[in-house]
């Protein structure tokens, strides 16, 4: 049995980790590299910086976030905002990160999808998904940080990323992101059931109950978590012993 997955989310906004609802109102939380090095040493599985505004303001992802992590960061981490090219990708992954995630490269220029996963293997390439519920059962894929709807449908555009060569979605529930009124379990579950490669679930994290629930119904490979953590609600090493508790099978750290 393959374990499920905690993952610490950075926002990152000039710099610094913030957490907002619903991708606005932001709120310092910090910095980014320490943040990680103090998730490695916590226990978390993975990392993943999510630069909210490069795409939005056409910036580059900065490279030097990539390579300063490698120096302190000891577990997989993924680097995503502003990645255009497969030049841009190269840079990433050439300063230290494991993954980089792409999302409004990947929806105006789907064909960055293929290449980038025929040049560095699709274990690379994490494409991301920002979603609002248009409907029941129907959600819109939305892009440039959540500010631009595209009128696709995730669930299609999901499978269409993994038939371009993607080999994770990164999910993220717009209505839920930042609310801790737990994930999206119908939209997870819709999207994990349309595809087989692995789906991190995002958005809403409030308390122990929804990591549970996200692996148990929505079966998420991962669940992406921040403010709970950002903030000291909750640490990892507690998330993880009460999801084993649950039954859920999680790589439990030996402390340190």
């Amino acid at each position: 049995m393959i374990s499920k997955r905690i993952i610490p989310c950075l926002d990152v906004n000039k710099g610094r980790v913030v957490k907002g609802v619903s991708f606005v109102n932001l709120k310092d939380a910090g910095d980014p590299v320490e943040l990680a090095a103090f998730y490695d040493r916590e226990g978390a599985d993975e990392i993943v910086f999510l630069d909210i505004t490069a795409s939005h303001e056409r910036r580059k992802t900065v490279v030097e976030l990539a390579s300063k992590t490698s120096e302190k960061v000891f577990i997989p981490y993924t680097i995503g905002g502003g990645i255009n090219s497969t030049e841009d990708v190269r840079e990433v992954l050439k300063n230290g990160a494991d993954k980089v995630s792409i999302n409004t490269s990947a929806v105006l220029n789907p064909d960055l999808i293929s290449k980038s996963s025929s040049i560095f293997g699709n274990q690379c390439i994490v494409v991301a998904i920002d979603a609002k519920r248009t409907t029941k059962g129907n959600w819109e894929v939305y892009i440039h940080g959540g500010r631009t709807p595209t009128g696709i449908d995730a669930l299609i555009w999901a499978q269409q990323a993994q038939r371009l060569g993607a080999g994770e979605i990164l999910l993220t529930s717009m209505d839920r992101d930042g609310t801790k009124d737990g994930y999206d379990l119908e939209l997870t579950k819709n999207v994990v059931e349309a595809v087989n490669i692995p789906v991190i679930a995002s958005g809403g994290a409030g308390n122990l109950e929804h990591l549970r629930d996200v692996f148990i119904i929505a079966n998420a490979d991962a669940a992406l978590v921040a403010s709970i953590f950002h903030y000291g609600q909750h640490t990892i090493r507690e998330a993880k012993e009460y999801l084993l508790s649950e039954g859920i099978d999680v790589r439990l750290a030996d402390k340190k």
